[in-house]
């Protein structure tokens, strides 16, 4: 049977609740899940838990659900990029748990996989690993971290089948594939919709028995968190044939 749904928003209205914990892929504005960020806000709930990287932009990404006061704990490795969450957060608005980026991943993996708890080294003896269980394992201390799994999961994929098997592009992969094994329920939205079988095995990524819905990406045009502009160096050649035009 076909995974691919018509309207994110509506499909999504129907899943979702207060309260409920979103795993949301994407890397700062790279591989969001832009769609099915938008039909979060149109729903309109509220006291959300959400599982990303991190919160996006003022205004863009996950921060449109800042915006609308839906999330009330957040779950991430990096924030720094959105004055909004900043100032929620010494508002005493929102709750916040910051974990290492590498923790972050390995407990959306562990909860994947069926794997509730695990040790790492990473933050011992900080506040990360503050109220945490502690072992020792060939004298070294861990510190236990809790796999992570969501009621819902977004992911973005540049390919993605009828069956949900699904295929990503470069940076914008980032933590999509995690994201998408850690949802009990999983939407994904892809940029290039194909029938089954028509991608090779072997580049499938996320095996389409993780998904549950699969939406055709709108084509918005993507957003660049930061942009950089430096004049291009003019090659050897170049030089030489202006400096004689010059001459």
């Amino acid at each position: 049977m076909s995974k691919v749904r018509d309207n994110a928003v509506e499909l999504l209205a129907e899943s979702l609740r207060d309260g409920m914990t979103l795993a949301v892929g994407g890397f700062g504005l790279s591989g969001i899940p832009r769609d099915l960020i938008d039909a979060v806000r149109d729903s309109g709930v509220t006291g959300l838990t959400v599982v990303s990287n991190n919160m996006g932009v003022d205004g863009k990404g996950l921060g449109v659900l800042l915006e609308n006061r839906q999330v009330r704990k957040v779950l991430a490795s990096y924030v720094g990029e959105n004055k909004r969450f900043a100032q929620q957060y010494l508002d005493g608005e929102l709750e916040v748990e910051f974990n290492p980026q590498g923790t972050l991943a390995e407990r959306l993996r562990a909860g994947g996989a069926g794997i509730p708890a695990f040790y790492t080294r990473t933050g011992v003896g900080t506040l990360v690993a503050e109220g945490k269980p502690h072992a020792e394992f060939d004298g070294e201390t861990y510190v236990q971290e809790r796999g992570i799994v969501a009621d819902i999961a977004l992911v973005h994929a540049h390919t993605g089948d009828a069956d949900g098997n699904l295929v990503y592009r470069y940076t914008a992969r980032n933590f999509n594939p995690i994201v998408a094994t850690a949802g009990k329920v999983t939407f994904a939205e892809v940029e290039h919709l194909v029938p089954a079988g028509e991608i090779h095995p072997d580049h499938i990524v996320t095996p389409g028995v993780y998904v549950q819905h699969v939406v055709q990406y709108s084509g918005a045009p993507k957003d660049i968190e930061q942009r950089t502009v430096r004049p291009r160096p003019a090659m050897a050649g170049q030089s030489s044939q202006q400096n004689g035009d010059q001459a």
